[in-house]
């Protein structure tokens, strides 16, 4: 199972939305790069609900529920479809992330206007403890 993060402006579709819903299409995503994250996904991947915006904090944990299909007529472009699965404890800022040393190499940190990016396993592991899981 990889591991990813998902950015969404809170007031476009955040994550009281998706849990809302019950699931919805990750669609619209128009980078490269992070295209190519949604056709690495693959279905019981989990991925973290980061709110871009004002809020900035990873909020909630979803699963990805299907694979990556046509998004557009071009090809170019995917979706996936994503599911709640738990908030998060507590809510993992972007200064926290910054400020710890553990999370340096973060893709998210490094390419920050990225809106899909994967996140490694001690990655993964040290952000679920700064949420208290």
């Amino acid at each position: 199972m990889a591991h990813w993060l998902l950015k969404s402006e809170p007031d476009s579709y955040g994550w009281d939305d998706l849990v809302r819903d019950g699931a919805t299409e990750w669609d619209g995503v128009r980078n490269a790069a992070a295209a190519g994250h949604l056709r690495a996904m693959a279905v019981g991947d989990r991925a973290l609900f980061y709110h871009s915006g004002k809020d900035k904090a990873a909020v909630g944990i979803a699963t990805i529920s299907r694979t990556a299909r046509a998004d557009g007529d071009d090809g170019r472009w995917v979706s996936v479809q994503v599911s709640p699965d738990r908030p998060l404890p507590r809510p993992v800022t972007l200064a926290a992330m910054k400020a710890e040393p553990a999370l340096a190499a973060l893709p998210m940190l490094r390419q920050s206007r990225l809106s899909v990016s994967p996140v490694g396993e001690a990655e993964w592991a040290v952000l679920m403890a700064m949420a208290g899981l």
